[in-house]
Parts: structure tokens; sequence; C-alpha cells
């Protein structure tokens, strides 16, 4: 258990991080998760809109919104 969470999370070598939520693997993000993930911490994944948020002690999807456009 990491960081005192429920969910089990890792972090790729591309410094992504993941988490096994509902048997499936889900991508959190990468410099939008906060470290360390505390209870009542949420954040927006830029590259999907998944809206994530620490619950109880694990994290969960609540919500997705209009990921945020790039300009280059």
């Amino acid at each position: 258990m990491a960081f005192n969470l429920k969910t089990k999370l890792w972090q790729t070598g591309a410094l992504d991080w993941w988490a096994m939520i509902d048997n499936e693997d889900v991508y959190l993000g990468s410099r939008e998760f906060p470290m360390p993930p505390e209870e009542g911490d949420q954040w927006v994944v830029q590259a999907t809109g998944d809206v994530f948020k620490v619950i109880d002690g694990e994290i969960r999807k609540v919500g997705n919104q209009e990921p945020p456009r790039r300009e280059w």
C-alpha cells in the first residue's frame, strides 16, 4: 500500500502514474498527479479530461470534462 492508499498504483519509466481501479488499469496523469496524494486531493488528467479524487483512502474517478486544448 503506497502513500497509505487502498488503491494499487505505480509509476512507469516515463513518469506516468497508473492505478488499478475497478479491475482496470487507469491512467492518472503525470505532472498533474499530486505528490504525495492525500485525502481530499482532486486533479484533472490533462490528456483525457478524467477527474479523480482521493476519497476514504481510495482513488476514485469522479467525472470527466473536456481536456484543455494545447496550443503549440
